[in-house]
C-alpha cells in the first residue's frame, strides 16, 4: 500500500509546479508568505484535484477571449507542451499562495517581465498586450472563478458565501500585483463582470482547435491517462452554462453524473496519496501539523 501511495504521489507531483523546482516551501521558518494559513485561498488552493480540473476549466474559459487566445498561441509553445504550461501555471499559483514572501514576489516579477514582451495583432486586426490591465482581469477572473467552482463541487460545497467573497478579495491582490485594475472582489462582482464580458467572447476556428487539443491531450504516461480524461471532462462541466452552449459541448445528464461519480472516486485517492505538496510544505514552514 505504501508503494502505491508513493507511486501515485510521484505521478501527481509530476503534473504540478513542484516538478520545476526552484522554490523551497519549507524555508524560512515562520514566513507566512503573501497570505498565511488563515486565508481562504490556502484552503481552496490546497486541494489538488479541484485545482487540476479547475485549471483545465479556466483554460477553456480563457480561450474564448480572442486577445487572450492570440497571446497564448502566438507567443508560446502551448500546442507542443501543454504539460509544461500546466506546470508553470501550477507553480505560479502554488508559489504566490504558499511560498515565502520573497519567492512569491520573485514569481510575480518574473511573470511581469514575460508579459512585457508579449504583444501583437490578433486575427481580427486588434492589437493586444499581455500586460493590458483589462486582459489581466479577464485571465484572472476566468482562473479563480474556475478554481472556486471546482472546490465547491468536489471538495467543500459548504464553504460559506462570506468565505467565498473573502477568497475573491484575497486573490485579487495577485492580479493587481501583475498590473490588473478594478479586479472583481466578490461573488456578485465576478458574476456581473462575466455577464459584461459575454459579448466579447467568441468560439471560432482557433478556439475550436485549442479545445480539441485540450480534450485529446496525451497524458504523461498510461497511469495518468484515465485521470486526465476525467479531469478534462470535469473541467468542461465547470464552465458556466452559457459558455458550454457557446462551444457546443453541453453534456447530457447521464454523462454529467458519470463524470461527477468518477471525480468523486478519483479525488479522495489523490488526496490520500499527497503528503508532500506545496501546501504540506508550507504548513511545515509555519510549524503546523498535517
Amino acid at each position: 500500500m505504501e508503494f502505491l501511495r508513493q507511486r501515485l504521489e510521484q505521478q501527481i507531483m509530476g503534473l504540478s509546479g513542484l516538478a520545476l523546482g526552484g522554490i523551497d516551501y519549507e524555508s524560512p521558518a515562520g514566513d507566512p508568505g503573501l497570505f498565511g494559513p488563515d486565508c481562504v485561498c490556502w484552503r481552496v488552493h490546497a486541494d489538488f484535484p479541484a485545482m487540476l480540473c479547475g485549471g483545465i476549466g479556466a483554460l477553456m474559459l480563457q480561450m474564448l477571449h480572442p486577445l487572450a487566445l492570440a497571446g497564448v498561441l502566438d507567443h508560446s509553445n502551448f500546442r507542443e507542451d501543454m504539460i509544461g504550461r500546466l506546470r508553470r501555471t501550477s507553480q505560479f499559483i502554488a508559489g504566490t499562495t504558499f511560498a515565502a514572501e520573497a519567492d512569491a514576489r520573485r514569481l510575480i516579477d518574473r511573470v511581469r517581465r514575460i508579459h512585457a514582451q508579449v504583444q501583437g495583432t490578433a486575427p481580427d486586426g486588434r492589437s493586444y498586450a499581455a500586460d493590458d490591465p483589462d486582459l489581466l482581469v479577464w485571465v484572472h477572473v476566468a482562473e479563480v472563478r474556475s478554481f472556486l467552482a471546482a472546490y465547491l463541487r468536489y471538495c467543500n460545497p459548504d464553504l460559506s458565501g462570506e468565505e467565498q467573497d473573502r477568497y475573491y478579495d484575497e486573490v485579487a491582490r495577485i492580479a493587481e500585483a501583475l498590473g490588473a485594475i478594478d479586479v472583481p472582489r466578490s461573488r456578485q462582482a465576478v458574476q456581473g463582470y462575466l455577464e459584461r464580458m459575454r459579448p466579447e467572447l467568441v468560439f471560432d476556428e482557433r478556439t475550436a482547435d485549442v479545445l480539441s487539443l485540450l480534450m485529446t491531450a496525451p497524458a504523461p504516461n498510461r497511469l495518468t491517462q484515465p485521470v486526465g480524461r476525467v479531469m478534462t471532462q470535469a473541467g468542461l462541466q465547470l464552465l458556466p452554462d452559457w459558455a458550454r452552449t457557446l462551444i457546443g459541448m453541453n453534456l447530457s445528464p447521464w454523462r454529467h453524473r458519470a463524470v461527477e461519480r468518477s471525480m468523486n472516486t478519483l479525488a479522495p485517492a489523490m488526496r490520500w496519496s499527497l503528503r508532500n505538496g506545496a501546501s504540506h510544505r508550507a504548513r511545515r514552514r509555519m510549524g503546523m501539523a498535517g
